[in-house]
């Protein structure tokens, strides 16, 4: 089965550069390494020859805006124009565990038809002399406690579409094309990768989680909530609740109102800005 892994960057070059240490060491490489450059020319100068047929495919950046469901359908078409079969995404902060494509391969074959999501472990800030060593990634954390974790050569059948995340997942050329791609009304920060899991569940596409092919997230700093991405989350979930009926990303939502920077309207039914 001809694999290509898609990653979306800006920027996080270190992080890419650790994640094509991953693949390289891994048990089987990809036919195809794509990253999608979200308006950062300099990332092809990250590729260091490690992967063949690696490829930069640019995704310009309108009004300020990431482009992520967009640049993932960039990335998809560019590998299936190339024959790949298999499309696997990983996120640009994880470092693929030695066996992920292995066990992403594996179980497409026998379940054609479904969402394969293997387990992310977020890790600590890296060792400030040495980084991050891919021989101890395993022993650094755990599985994120808020997503199934099935024990290596294991698999568990997903019933809640809700829980699926673009971190790593991998799915067959056949059920890309009848899922239909990420939808590119959202831009920013949050919502399209929730929406990409209730398109797949509309089109009949099941959930599955796979044991034994492990990502390590690259620890970055981050907030709680992301006060910074507030417009793009208020706006992105207005789209999903008008696409699906109800509101994604609740906790941040309601994390929004306690600090006073949105409200909500019972004459509309909608979210607020409060100034």
């Amino acid at each position: 089965m001809r694999t290509a892994v898609i990653t979306l960057a800006v920027g996080r070059h270190r992080h890419l550069a650790l994640q094509q240490a991953g693949l390289g060491a891994g048990s089987c490489a990809p036919e195809q390494y794509v990253v999608v450059a979200m308006g950062d020319p300099g990332l092809s100068a990250v590729l260091d020859g490690r992967l063949p047929h690696a490829a930069v495919v640019d995704c310009p950046v309108r009004g300020g805006k990431l482009p992520l469901a967009r640049a993932r359908n960039l990335g998809a078409a560019h590998a299936l124009a190339r024959g790949a079969e298999l499309l696997v995404f990983l996120d640009v902060d994880c470092v693929p565990g030695d066996r992920l494509l292995e066990r992403y391969t594996e179980v497409a074959r026998p379940h054609p038809r479904s969402l394969l999501c293997g387990t992310v472990a977020y890790l600590p800030p890296p060792d400030p002399a040495g980084g991050y060593r891919l021989a101890d990634l395993p022993s650094l954390a755990a599985p994120h406690p808020a997503r199934p974790a099935p024990g290596p050569g294991e698999t568990r059948d997903g019933t809640d579409h809700t829980l699926f995340w673009s971190l790593s997942f991998a799915l067959t050329a056949d059920t890309w094309h009848a899922v239909g791609g990420f939808c590119e009304e959202y831009e920013g920060y949050g919502g399209e990768d929730t929406d990409y899991g209730q398109r797949a569940r509309s089109a009949g596409v099941r959930l599955t989680w796979v044991g034994g092919a492990p990502a390590f997230h690259q620890y970055h700093p981050t907030s709680s909530p992301p006060l910074e991405h507030l417009c793009d989350i208020l706006r992105n979930s207005e789209i999903f609740y008008r696409r699906w009926g109800w509101w994604p990303m609740s906790g941040w939502l309601d994390a929004f109102a306690e600090r006073g920077l949105i409200r909500w309207n019972g004459s509309t039914l909608r979210w607020e800005h409060t100034r």
